[in-house]
């Protein structure tokens, strides 16, 4: 399957080529266009319970997308709601990609998308909650933002600090833990930042240079009643 991703920036759609009998699954709404050769139906991925945990456990919808190429080549087109960026990132089985809500947008056959358990701590202070979504088997994911997506590549032992809201996707192998930002709870609540993650190396954490609860915050600041 060939695709490309068009537009990189605030508005980015990615472009898909699909041969006769390919399939790819995106989330609820995510098509923009496709070609006549191209069906599009809802299907639960893994069946009625995985699919009732992605809605309730981890609030993504029920249903995903899934478009193949019934009657020859065709082209779709795929995006998402928020202004950002759209990345990809290639699994190869060995270890499963955790993601944030909402940073799902698509991924090829042999990838398979379900909802991983965090320890409570990490479920009640993360924003995350404490079921995210988990990317795992072989195939391409697609994953997309608010704000642009930046990797943050951690050497063995090598640890970084991010602000909770921040988060779109780590590999599982990757662990972290919350933390205040300061040294004294009135410091860092005065800093505006109060919890943190913190994350050791080896790996790579993608995060978005935009935080949607800070945006929703600003919007009511600026429009009170609405």
């Amino acid at each position: 399957m060939q695709y490309q991703i068009l537009y990189p920036g605030a508005f980015p759609v990615v472009q898909f080529e699909l041969r006769q009998g390919e399939t790819i699954k995106a989330e609820s709404d995510a098509m923009i266009s496709m070609s006549a050769t191209v069906d599009v139906e809802g299907a639960m991925e893994g069946g009625l319970l995985r699919g009732l945990a992605r809605r309730m456990l981890a609030g993504e919808s029920f249903f995903f997308q899934q478009l193949t190429a019934r009657r020859g080549q065709g082209t779709a087109l795929l995006g998402h709601a928020a202004p950002g960026g759209i990345v990809d990132v290639a699994l190869n089985g060995s270890y499963a990609l955790k993601i944030q809500k909402n940073g799902f947008l698509a991924a090829t056959e042999g990838v398979q998308i379900d909802t991983a358990l965090q320890n409570l701590t990490q479920g009640l202070f993360s924003r995350e909650g404490l079921f995210v979504l988990s990317a795992s088997g072989q195939g391409t994911v697609f994953l997309s933002s608010y704000g642009s997506i930046h990797t943050i590549p951690l050497k063995d032992g090598e640890e970084v600090i991010i602000d909770n809201g921040h988060l779109v996707a780590w590999p599982d192998y990757m662990h972290y833990h919350i933390e205040k930002a300061s040294n004294g709870w009135v410091s860092s609540i005065m800093s505006g930042e109060c919890l943190v993650c913190r994350f050791r190396g080896p790996g790579a954490i993608l995060i978005q240079t935009r935080n949607p609860a800070s945006f929703r915050n600003w919007l009511r600041s600026v429009n009170p009643i609405g």
